[in-house]
Protein backbone atom coordinates (compact mmCIF):
# COMPACT_ATOMS: atom_id res chain seq x y z
CA UNK A 1 0.00 0.00 0.00
CA UNK A 2 1.36 3.80 -0.74
CA UNK A 3 0.47 6.55 0.61
CA UNK A 4 1.90 9.50 -2.22
CA UNK A 5 4.66 7.27 -2.80
CA UNK A 6 5.28 6.33 0.53
CA UNK A 7 4.88 2.70 1.45
CA UNK A 8 2.56 1.48 4.04
CA UNK A 9 1.03 -1.26 5.89
CA UNK A 10 -1.54 -2.16 8.17
CA UNK A 11 -0.47 -4.32 11.65
CA UNK A 12 -2.98 -5.87 14.16
CA UNK A 13 -2.24 -6.35 17.42
CA UNK A 14 -1.18 -9.81 17.18
CA UNK A 15 1.41 -8.24 14.23
CA UNK A 16 0.28 -9.93 11.15
CA UNK A 17 0.06 -7.88 7.85
CA UNK A 18 -3.87 -7.14 7.40
CA UNK A 19 -3.00 -4.68 4.59
CA UNK A 20 0.12 -4.06 2.28
CA UNK A 21 3.37 -5.33 2.97
CA UNK A 22 6.09 -5.19 5.96
CA UNK A 23 8.46 -2.78 5.80
CA UNK A 24 11.03 -0.89 8.02
CA UNK A 25 9.14 2.24 8.15
CA UNK A 26 8.02 3.70 11.49
CA UNK A 27 4.80 2.42 13.21
CA UNK A 28 1.96 4.50 14.15
CA UNK A 29 -0.90 3.21 16.52
CA UNK A 30 -4.40 3.09 15.26
CA UNK A 31 -6.42 4.56 18.52
CA UNK A 32 -9.77 4.45 19.34
CA UNK A 33 -10.80 6.06 22.93
CA UNK A 34 -7.19 5.50 24.42
CA UNK A 35 -7.40 1.69 22.95
CA UNK A 36 -5.12 0.84 20.73
CA UNK A 37 -6.47 -1.81 17.67
CA UNK A 38 -3.50 -1.94 15.51
CA UNK A 39 -0.33 -0.54 13.75
CA UNK A 40 0.34 1.09 10.73
CA UNK A 41 3.74 1.35 9.13
CA UNK A 42 5.42 3.06 6.99
CA UNK A 43 7.36 6.92 6.48
CA UNK A 44 6.64 9.93 8.27
CA UNK A 45 3.06 10.06 5.99
CA UNK A 46 1.75 7.26 7.56
CA UNK A 47 0.51 8.70 10.69
CA UNK A 48 -2.49 10.23 7.97
CA UNK A 49 -3.06 6.43 7.17
CA UNK A 50 -3.52 5.47 11.19
CA UNK A 51 -5.85 8.72 11.56
CA UNK A 52 -7.98 7.59 8.74
CA UNK A 53 -8.51 4.62 9.78
CA UNK A 54 -8.94 5.53 13.15
CA UNK A 55 -11.84 8.17 12.22
CA UNK A 56 -13.50 5.19 10.16
CA UNK A 57 -13.88 3.26 13.34
CA UNK A 58 -15.11 5.99 15.13
CA UNK A 59 -17.79 6.60 12.82
CA UNK A 60 -18.81 2.94 12.49
CA UNK A 61 -18.42 2.65 16.51
CA UNK A 62 -21.21 5.68 16.23
CA UNK A 63 -23.07 4.02 14.25
CA UNK A 64 -23.47 0.92 15.95
CA UNK A 65 -24.19 2.67 19.30
CA UNK A 66 -27.02 4.60 17.30
CA UNK A 67 -28.76 1.88 16.56
CA UNK A 68 -28.05 0.18 20.06
CA UNK A 69 -29.80 3.64 21.83
CA UNK A 70 -32.36 3.41 18.83
CA UNK A 71 -33.28 -0.59 19.68
CA UNK A 72 -33.34 0.61 23.51
CA UNK A 73 -35.84 3.31 22.97
CA UNK A 74 -37.87 1.40 20.89
CA UNK A 75 -37.58 -1.55 24.07
CA UNK A 76 -38.30 1.06 26.82
CA UNK A 77 -41.42 2.71 24.76
CA UNK A 78 -42.68 -0.42 24.05
CA UNK A 79 -42.20 -1.38 27.71
CA UNK A 80 -43.80 1.72 28.68
CA UNK A 81 -46.85 1.27 26.43
CA UNK A 82 -47.56 -2.12 27.70
CA UNK A 83 -46.72 -1.59 31.61
CA UNK A 84 -49.87 1.37 31.35
CA UNK A 85 -51.83 -0.97 29.43
CA UNK A 86 -51.93 -3.54 32.09
CA UNK A 87 -52.10 -1.02 35.04
CA UNK A 88 -54.97 1.31 33.48
CA UNK A 89 -57.35 -1.94 34.19
CA UNK A 90 -56.06 -1.56 37.75
CA UNK A 91 -58.49 0.84 40.23
CA UNK A 92 -58.01 -0.61 43.22
CA UNK A 93 -54.13 0.20 45.22
CA UNK A 94 -53.73 -3.67 46.58
CA UNK A 95 -53.98 -3.90 42.15
CA UNK A 96 -51.42 -1.93 41.55
CA UNK A 97 -48.82 -2.40 43.48
CA UNK A 98 -48.55 -5.67 42.74
CA UNK A 99 -48.43 -5.21 39.19
CA UNK A 100 -45.83 -3.01 39.32
CA UNK A 101 -43.79 -5.56 41.63
CA UNK A 102 -44.79 -8.32 38.89
CA UNK A 103 -43.40 -5.42 36.02
CA UNK A 104 -40.08 -4.78 38.02
CA UNK A 105 -39.28 -8.29 38.41
CA UNK A 106 -40.06 -9.38 34.58
CA UNK A 107 -38.10 -6.72 33.03
CA UNK A 108 -35.02 -6.45 35.64
CA UNK A 109 -32.96 -9.78 36.87
CA UNK A 110 -33.96 -9.99 40.77
CA UNK A 111 -34.79 -12.85 43.35
CA UNK A 112 -37.07 -9.92 44.99
CA UNK A 113 -38.97 -6.35 44.83
CA UNK A 114 -41.33 -4.44 46.45
CA UNK A 115 -43.27 -1.50 46.91
CA UNK A 116 -42.80 0.49 49.82
CA UNK A 117 -45.46 3.31 50.74
CA UNK A 118 -45.37 6.20 53.07
CA UNK A 119 -48.23 5.76 55.83
CA UNK A 120 -49.64 9.44 56.18
CA UNK A 121 -50.48 8.50 60.13
CA UNK A 122 -47.42 6.78 61.18
CA UNK A 123 -44.97 8.22 58.93
CA UNK A 124 -43.61 4.61 58.35
CA UNK A 125 -42.51 3.50 54.79
CA UNK A 126 -44.36 0.01 54.79
CA UNK A 127 -44.65 -2.67 52.16
CA UNK A 128 -47.77 -2.13 50.16
CA UNK A 129 -46.48 -5.08 47.77
CA UNK A 130 -43.39 -7.80 47.40
CA UNK A 131 -42.21 -10.63 45.30
CA UNK A 132 -39.59 -12.76 46.82
CA UNK A 133 -39.47 -16.30 48.90
CA UNK A 134 -37.68 -14.09 51.71
CA UNK A 135 -40.43 -11.00 51.48
CA UNK A 136 -41.74 -10.45 55.20
CA UNK A 137 -44.74 -8.10 54.99
CA UNK A 138 -44.19 -6.70 58.53
CA UNK A 139 -41.23 -4.72 57.28
CA UNK A 140 -41.02 -0.82 58.59
CA UNK A 141 -38.34 1.76 57.84
CA UNK A 142 -38.90 5.59 59.25
CA UNK A 143 -37.58 7.71 55.88
CA UNK A 144 -34.46 9.89 56.64
CA UNK A 145 -30.73 9.77 56.82
CA UNK A 146 -29.24 6.74 57.79
CA UNK A 147 -32.40 4.85 58.40
CA UNK A 148 -32.05 2.17 55.83
CA UNK A 149 -30.97 2.40 52.44
CA UNK A 150 -35.11 2.58 51.27
CA UNK A 151 -35.65 5.20 53.98
CA UNK A 152 -32.28 7.18 52.63
CA UNK A 153 -33.72 6.97 49.08
CA UNK A 154 -37.12 8.10 49.76
CA UNK A 155 -35.43 11.41 51.91
CA UNK A 156 -32.88 12.14 49.02
CA UNK A 157 -35.23 11.58 46.02
CA UNK A 158 -32.24 9.93 44.35
CA UNK A 159 -32.31 6.41 43.07
CA UNK A 160 -29.13 4.42 43.82
CA UNK A 161 -27.32 1.24 42.89
CA UNK A 162 -25.77 -0.61 45.56
CA UNK A 163 -23.71 -3.66 44.51
CA UNK A 164 -22.26 -4.95 47.70
CA UNK A 165 -25.06 -4.49 50.40
CA UNK A 166 -22.97 -6.25 53.09
CA UNK A 167 -20.60 -3.50 53.08
CA UNK A 168 -23.35 -0.29 53.04
CA UNK A 169 -23.49 0.85 56.47
CA UNK A 170 -26.87 1.97 55.85
CA UNK A 171 -28.55 -1.31 55.43
CA UNK A 172 -30.83 -3.04 58.03
CA UNK A 173 -30.71 -6.77 58.13
CA UNK A 174 -34.26 -8.30 57.63
CA UNK A 175 -35.51 -11.24 56.48
CA UNK A 176 -35.01 -10.64 52.55
CA UNK A 177 -31.72 -11.04 52.23
CA UNK A 178 -29.51 -9.00 49.74
CA UNK A 179 -26.41 -9.35 47.99
CA UNK A 180 -26.99 -6.25 45.51
CA UNK A 181 -29.66 -3.97 45.03
CA UNK A 182 -31.44 -1.27 43.31
CA UNK A 183 -33.65 1.33 45.03
CA UNK A 184 -35.71 4.16 42.86
CA UNK A 185 -37.77 6.84 44.52
CA UNK A 186 -41.32 6.79 43.63
CA UNK A 187 -41.97 10.82 42.78
CA UNK A 188 -45.44 12.60 41.92
CA UNK A 189 -45.08 15.82 40.74
CA UNK A 190 -44.33 17.43 44.70
CA UNK A 191 -43.41 15.06 46.63
CA UNK A 192 -42.19 11.52 47.27
CA UNK A 193 -45.10 8.65 48.21
CA UNK A 194 -42.86 5.53 48.25
CA UNK A 195 -39.85 3.71 47.20
CA UNK A 196 -39.58 0.52 44.88
CA UNK A 197 -36.78 -2.20 45.86
CA UNK A 198 -35.30 -4.66 43.89
CA UNK A 199 -32.50 -6.85 44.82
CA UNK A 200 -30.65 -10.10 44.19
CA UNK A 201 -29.64 -12.80 47.07
CA UNK A 202 -26.58 -12.79 44.75
CA UNK A 203 -23.72 -10.12 44.19
CA UNK A 204 -24.76 -9.33 40.56
CA UNK A 205 -23.46 -6.11 38.93
CA UNK A 206 -27.06 -3.58 38.61
CA UNK A 207 -25.66 -1.18 35.92
CA UNK A 208 -26.63 2.35 34.62
CA UNK A 209 -28.84 0.93 32.20
CA UNK A 210 -30.42 -1.20 34.80
CA UNK A 211 -31.23 1.68 37.06
CA UNK A 212 -32.53 3.86 33.86
CA UNK A 213 -35.21 0.89 33.62
CA UNK A 214 -36.14 0.76 37.10
CA UNK A 215 -36.75 4.98 36.74
CA UNK A 216 -38.40 5.10 33.84
CA UNK A 217 -40.88 1.91 35.33
CA UNK A 218 -40.97 4.45 39.04
CA UNK A 219 -41.79 7.73 36.97
CA UNK A 220 -44.60 5.58 35.21
CA UNK A 221 -45.91 3.67 38.21
CA UNK A 222 -45.86 6.84 40.75
CA UNK A 223 -48.76 8.64 38.97
CA UNK A 224 -50.93 5.62 39.28
CA UNK A 225 -50.38 4.72 42.72
CA UNK A 226 -50.92 8.30 43.61
CA UNK A 227 -54.10 8.26 41.74
CA UNK A 228 -54.86 4.82 43.54
CA UNK A 229 -54.13 6.22 46.70
CA UNK A 230 -56.59 8.89 46.66
CA UNK A 231 -59.27 7.07 44.91
CA UNK A 232 -58.80 4.89 48.22
CA UNK A 233 -59.05 7.50 50.48
CA UNK A 234 -62.06 9.04 49.35
CA UNK A 235 -63.86 5.67 49.24
CA UNK A 236 -62.52 6.03 53.09
CA UNK A 237 -63.58 9.19 53.55
CA UNK A 238 -66.93 8.49 52.16
CA UNK A 239 -67.43 5.38 54.49
CA UNK A 240 -66.64 7.28 57.92
CA UNK A 241 -68.83 10.03 56.40
CA UNK A 242 -71.89 7.96 55.72
CA UNK A 243 -71.44 6.33 59.73
CA UNK A 244 -71.34 9.33 60.87
CA UNK A 245 -73.82 10.98 59.45
CA UNK A 246 -76.06 8.47 61.56
CA UNK A 247 -75.27 9.77 64.64
CA UNK A 248 -73.78 13.25 64.15
CA UNK A 249 -75.43 16.63 62.37
CA UNK A 250 -74.27 17.33 58.47
CA UNK A 251 -72.64 20.47 59.55
CA UNK A 252 -70.65 18.37 62.55
CA UNK A 253 -69.85 15.50 59.92
CA UNK A 254 -68.46 18.38 57.36
CA UNK A 255 -66.27 19.92 60.57
CA UNK A 256 -64.73 16.43 61.28
CA UNK A 257 -63.75 15.80 57.29
CA UNK A 258 -62.25 19.07 56.94
CA UNK A 259 -60.60 19.07 60.59
CA UNK A 260 -61.88 22.03 61.63
CA UNK A 261 -62.80 21.70 64.64
CA UNK A 262 -62.01 20.50 67.70
CA UNK A 263 -62.63 17.10 67.37
CA UNK A 264 -61.37 14.52 70.20
CA UNK A 265 -62.58 10.51 69.67
CA UNK A 266 -59.88 9.74 72.78
CA UNK A 267 -61.99 9.74 76.24
CA UNK A 268 -61.37 13.24 77.49
CA UNK A 269 -62.87 15.48 80.18
CA UNK A 270 -65.10 18.26 78.32
CA UNK A 271 -67.92 20.18 79.40
CA UNK A 272 -71.09 19.39 77.50
CA UNK A 273 -74.49 20.07 77.58
CA UNK A 274 -76.78 16.71 77.25
CA UNK A 275 -80.36 16.01 76.31
CA UNK A 276 -82.59 12.69 77.76
CA UNK A 277 -86.02 12.26 75.92
CA UNK A 278 -88.26 10.04 76.60
CA UNK A 279 -92.24 8.15 75.32
CA UNK A 280 -93.97 8.80 78.59
CA UNK A 281 -96.27 5.10 79.48
CA UNK A 282 -95.06 3.82 76.33
CA UNK A 283 -95.48 0.02 77.33
CA UNK A 284 -98.64 0.60 78.58
CA UNK A 285 -99.84 2.56 75.18
CA UNK A 286 -97.95 -0.03 72.75
CA UNK A 287 -99.33 -3.00 74.38
CA UNK A 288 -102.85 -3.15 72.36
CA UNK A 289 -100.17 -2.91 68.90
CA UNK A 290 -98.50 -5.74 67.17
CA UNK A 291 -94.89 -5.64 67.68
CA UNK A 292 -94.01 -5.10 64.10
CA UNK A 293 -96.23 -1.96 64.10
CA UNK A 294 -94.53 -0.75 67.07
CA UNK A 295 -91.30 -0.79 65.48
CA UNK A 296 -92.88 1.08 62.79
CA UNK A 297 -93.71 4.28 64.90
CA UNK A 298 -90.69 4.12 66.52
CA UNK A 299 -88.87 4.21 63.38
CA UNK A 300 -90.77 7.36 62.12
CA UNK A 301 -90.65 8.67 65.61
CA UNK A 302 -87.04 8.33 65.66
CA UNK A 303 -86.41 9.79 62.22
CA UNK A 304 -88.20 13.13 63.04
CA UNK A 305 -86.55 13.64 66.42
CA UNK A 306 -83.09 13.06 64.90
CA UNK A 307 -83.88 15.45 61.96
CA UNK A 308 -84.90 17.93 65.03
CA UNK A 309 -81.54 16.94 66.88
CA UNK A 310 -79.15 17.62 63.89
CA UNK A 311 -80.63 20.67 62.80
CA UNK A 312 -79.58 22.02 66.10
CA UNK A 313 -76.13 20.67 65.84
CA UNK A 314 -76.39 17.91 68.57
CA UNK A 315 -75.09 14.25 68.02
CA UNK A 316 -77.01 11.20 68.91
CA UNK A 317 -75.37 9.22 71.41
CA UNK A 318 -77.74 6.51 71.37
CA UNK A 319 -81.52 5.07 71.48
CA UNK A 320 -81.83 2.91 74.72
CA UNK A 321 -85.41 1.33 73.83
CA UNK A 322 -87.92 4.46 73.08
CA UNK A 323 -85.09 6.87 75.02
CA UNK A 324 -83.11 9.56 72.81
CA UNK A 325 -79.69 10.22 74.44
CA UNK A 326 -77.78 13.87 72.50
CA UNK A 327 -75.46 15.32 73.04
CA UNK A 328 -74.42 19.00 72.66
CA UNK A 329 -70.48 20.56 72.47
CA UNK A 330 -69.29 16.79 71.32
CA UNK A 331 -67.21 15.75 69.41
CA UNK A 332 -67.27 19.25 68.02
CA UNK A 333 -67.11 21.58 71.07
CA UNK A 334 -69.89 24.89 70.30
CA UNK A 335 -70.16 28.04 72.52
CA UNK A 336 -73.96 27.69 73.10
CA UNK A 337 -74.23 24.17 73.94
CA UNK A 338 -77.17 24.92 76.47
CA UNK A 339 -79.13 26.92 73.87
CA UNK A 340 -78.49 24.40 71.26
CA UNK A 341 -80.00 21.84 73.78
CA UNK A 342 -83.04 23.77 74.20
CA UNK A 343 -83.69 24.92 71.04
CA UNK A 344 -83.51 20.85 70.12
CA UNK A 345 -86.00 20.39 73.03
CA UNK A 346 -88.65 22.50 71.78
CA UNK A 347 -88.28 21.60 68.32
CA UNK A 348 -89.10 17.93 69.36
CA UNK A 349 -91.88 19.13 71.38
CA UNK A 350 -93.56 20.76 68.48
CA UNK A 351 -92.56 18.17 64.95
CA UNK A 352 -94.36 15.51 67.73
CA UNK A 353 -97.55 17.30 66.85
CA UNK A 354 -96.81 17.02 63.36
CA UNK A 355 -95.54 13.61 62.44
CA UNK A 356 -97.79 12.56 59.99
CA UNK A 357 -99.29 9.80 61.35
CA UNK A 358 -102.25 10.08 63.78
CA UNK A 359 -101.63 7.57 66.26
CA UNK A 360 -98.19 9.13 66.82
CA UNK A 361 -99.42 12.45 68.06
CA UNK A 362 -102.16 10.99 69.75
CA UNK A 363 -100.16 7.88 71.93
CA UNK A 364 -96.53 9.72 71.96
CA UNK A 365 -95.72 12.37 74.91
CA UNK A 366 -91.95 12.48 75.50
CA UNK A 367 -90.79 14.27 78.73
CA UNK A 368 -87.12 15.69 77.76
CA UNK A 369 -84.43 16.88 80.70
CA UNK A 370 -81.15 18.72 79.62
CA UNK A 371 -78.01 18.98 82.04
CA UNK A 372 -75.08 20.86 81.19
CA UNK A 373 -71.61 20.10 83.30
CA UNK A 374 -68.29 18.04 82.95
CA UNK A 375 -68.10 14.27 81.64
CA UNK A 376 -65.44 12.09 80.06
CA UNK A 377 -66.77 11.91 76.15
CA UNK A 378 -65.22 9.73 73.59
CA UNK A 379 -64.52 6.24 72.43
CA UNK A 380 -65.24 3.86 75.18
CA UNK A 381 -65.36 0.22 75.09
CA UNK A 382 -62.53 -2.92 74.27
CA UNK A 383 -60.93 -3.46 71.08
CA UNK A 384 -63.79 -5.53 69.51
CA UNK A 385 -66.29 -2.74 69.84
CA UNK A 386 -66.25 0.83 70.49
CA UNK A 387 -69.31 3.93 71.38
CA UNK A 388 -68.86 7.26 71.29
CA UNK A 389 -70.47 7.89 74.53
CA UNK A 390 -70.02 9.97 77.48
CA UNK A 391 -70.02 9.03 81.24
CA UNK A 392 -70.31 10.66 84.58
CA UNK A 393 -72.45 12.18 86.92
CA UNK A 394 -73.88 15.27 84.76
CA UNK A 395 -75.52 11.91 82.72
CA UNK A 396 -77.42 10.56 86.01
CA UNK A 397 -78.74 13.96 86.33
CA UNK A 398 -79.77 14.26 83.06
CA UNK A 399 -81.53 11.37 83.12
CA UNK A 400 -83.33 12.06 86.28
CA UNK A 401 -84.66 15.24 85.18
CA UNK A 402 -85.83 13.26 81.83
CA UNK A 403 -87.96 10.63 84.36
CA UNK A 404 -89.09 13.60 86.76
CA UNK A 405 -90.74 15.26 82.99
CA UNK A 406 -94.20 15.05 82.08
CA UNK A 407 -95.57 14.53 78.87
CA UNK A 408 -94.77 17.87 77.01
CA UNK A 409 -92.53 19.34 79.57
CA UNK A 410 -88.83 20.39 79.30
CA UNK A 411 -86.83 20.33 82.54
CA UNK A 412 -83.28 21.62 82.97
CA UNK A 413 -80.69 22.03 85.76
CA UNK A 414 -79.21 24.89 87.06
CA UNK A 415 -76.48 25.10 85.14
CA UNK A 416 -78.43 24.97 82.30
CA UNK A 417 -80.97 27.95 83.15
CA UNK A 418 -77.90 30.08 84.14
CA UNK A 419 -76.70 29.71 80.39
CA UNK A 420 -79.60 30.58 78.93
CA UNK A 421 -82.23 32.37 81.26
CA UNK A 422 -81.75 35.82 78.97
CA UNK A 423 -82.99 33.60 76.08
CA UNK A 424 -86.11 31.45 77.25
CA UNK A 425 -88.87 31.72 79.81
CA UNK A 426 -88.29 29.67 82.54
CA UNK A 427 -90.56 28.01 85.91
CA UNK A 428 -88.84 27.28 88.63
CA UNK A 429 -89.96 23.93 90.05
CA UNK A 430 -87.86 23.68 93.31
CA UNK A 431 -85.23 21.02 93.85
CA UNK A 432 -84.92 17.06 93.71
CA UNK A 433 -82.44 14.69 95.13
CA UNK A 434 -80.30 12.81 92.82
CA UNK A 435 -78.79 9.08 93.69
CA UNK A 436 -75.07 9.22 94.43
CA UNK A 437 -75.15 13.53 95.19
CA UNK A 438 -74.85 15.13 98.62
CA UNK A 439 -76.56 18.19 97.67
CA UNK A 440 -79.86 18.34 95.81
CA UNK A 441 -80.33 19.66 92.10
CA UNK A 442 -82.44 22.89 90.94
CA UNK A 443 -84.98 22.44 88.72
CA UNK A 444 -86.40 24.70 86.11
CA UNK A 445 -89.23 24.29 83.31
CA UNK A 446 -88.79 25.54 79.68
CA UNK A 447 -92.13 27.47 78.85
CA UNK A 448 -93.12 27.51 75.41
CA UNK A 449 -95.53 27.58 72.69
Amino acid sequence: MGLLGTPAAIEDLDGAIVIGERNDGIRYPIELEGETLGWVIGGDKASYVASLVASFGIKEQERRALAQETLDRYKEISLIYNFMGKIALCLKLEEVTKLVVEETRRNIKSTSASVMLLNQRTRNLEIAAASGKEYSPKTTLKPGVGIGIAGSVFFSGTAEIVNNVSTDPRYIKGANRAGSLMCAPLKTRDKVIGVINVSSEESVVYTAANLRMLNMLTSQAALVIENALFHENKLKEERIKSNLERYVAPQVVKAIMESKANIVFTPEKRRITVLFSDIRSFTTTCEKQPPEKIVEYLNEYFTHMVDVIFTHGGTLNKFVGDMIVALFGAPAQTEHSEKQAIEAAIGMQQRLKTIPLAWIQNNFHTGIGINTGDVVVGNIGSPHHMDYTAIGDEMNIGSRLQSLAKGGQILVSRSVYDATRDHFTFKEMGSVQVKGKDRSVEVFEVLYQ
